[in-house]
């Protein structure tokens, strides 16, 4: 009989079963006990963990200080800089488009400022700097603080420079330059006229700066003479007529590059804001292309060295190659120095069929094709201007709107 017979339905393993002995142990015998824990073996395993962590202390320390060090690297190192307002006195001239770099570099060389890193960061660091310092000749000290010497230079006050409105005529530029560098009347013009081979002139200019004589701000220092201020300005002059391929854009307008300058110094006169800018760029190029004369009072205040919106009938009739009423085509050479905005104009009019426009007031310049419209359009210039004379209006009439009837004015620089 088998085990299984003598404890039937009960199988090794089952809850009720008997249990299986492990074999080479007598049923009965008592179970082996472990054997006790080695206390030398416990006391190794401890200074092992106790090592471990030490270990672990002075790599992680040695880690730390080098995370420390590198991230003290990343800090971007002390500039040099001086402390206070300085001493002394130095002149210092930003030209025209410097920028941050170009004037710490300048301000470093002149012993104002202890390196150029301080100061285009005291620059950055300031939104009051941002596109405030102008082209000019600042008058600083010497060993000042990045900050003070900011300061400085932010203050357009400060700086001595000369500034040529948009639009001036040659002869008005040339007496500010007089001026400003305490020459004798006339000394400029002189020079235009004496060395006008070195002014940097293109060769169809025919040596008259007239409309190359571009408006901006140019710095003035103790060394600065008329010829430098007239070289910077033709050499301005040149880089934005240079711009968008101007001389492809005048031959598919159907003028020269100098025709096109002379058309940018109309617009100049003529347009009462920038915005009308390309409209009257327009209005001048359709009325070359369909052969009529221009008739802008701008061109007559040029031919009497005058600037006033009373054109006459009288006026019209002025023998001068410059009376657009009289001669078609663009005048001789250009009427004035034309801005960036004019010049844009000139070389991208906007699109548009209009050969007439008149300023009946301020911000209400009126273009059309009709000739009738435009006689109403004058019409109302003229009740405006009769109403209130010391409000009077600028505006152009490029047509004659009666025989009888004074034009309506053109603005002049």
């Amino acid at each position: 009989m088998t085990d299984q017979d003598f404890h039937p339905g009960l199988t090794p393993g089952h809850l009720g079963a008997p249990v299986l002995e492990p074999e080479g142990r007598p049923p009965g015998a008592p179970r082996p006990h472990s054997d006790a824990p080695d206390p030398h073996r416990r006391r190794n395993g401890l200074a092992c963990a106790l090592t471990a962590l030490s270990l672990v202390a002075v790599f992680g320390g040695i880690g730390l200080t080098g995370y420390t060090w590198f991230q003290q690297q990343r800090k971007p190192p002390a500039a040099a800089d001086y402390n206070g307002q300085g001493n002394g006195s130095v002149q210092v001239s930003v030209p025209e488009g410097a920028g941050l770099s170009q004037i710490a570099s300048a301000l470093v060389r002149n012993g104002v400022v202890a390196s150029s890193l301080a100061f285009t960061r005291a620059a950055k660091g300031s939104a009051a700097a941002a596109g405030r310092i102008q082209p000019g000749t600042y008058t600083l000290k010497l060993k000042m603080s990045a900050a003070a010497a900011l300061a400085v230079l932010v203050d357009p006050a400060n700086a001595n420079g000369l500034t040529i409105p948009e639009g001036w005529r040659g002869y008005q530029i040339f007496t500010a330059i007089d001026k400003k560098l305490n020459l004798p009347a006339g000394t400029t013009q002189k020079t235009a006229q004496d060395q006008a081979a070195e002014l940097g002139l293109p060769d169809f200019a025919n040596g008259s700066p007239e409309g190359y004589l571009f408006p901006a701000r140019y710095a003035i220092t103790d060394g600065t003479t008329a010829l430098d201020l007239l070289k910077q300005m033709v050499e301005r002059a040149g880089k934005e007529f240079s711009r968008d391929d101007a001389n492809v854009v005048a031959q598919n307008l159907g003028q020269s590059l100098y025709g096109l300058v002379t058309v940018a110094s109309m617009v100049q006169g003529e347009a009462d804001n920038n915005e009308d800018m390309g409209k009257v760029a327009r209005v001048i190029y359709n009325r070359l292309a369909k052969g009529m004369p221009l008739q802008l009072d701008s061109t007559i205040n040029y031919a009497l060295g005058r600037s006033t919106l009373n054109t006459t009938v009288t006026d019209t009739k002025l023998d001068s190659p410059y009376n657009t009423y009289l001669h078609p085509g663009l005048p001789p050479s250009p009427i004035s120095n034309p801005g960036r905005q004019a010049i844009m104009a000139a070389l991208d009019p906007t699109p548009g069929d209009w050969v007439y426009f008149v300023t009946v007031k301020p911000g209400d310049t009126r273009f059309t094709d009709s000739f009738d419209v435009q006689q109403r359009n004058v019409a109302e210039f003229n009740a405006v201007r009769a109403a209130k004379p010391s409000d009077a209006a600028s505006g152009s009439a490029p047509a004659t709107p009666s025989a009888a009837a004074p034009t309506a004015a053109g603005t002049a620089p």
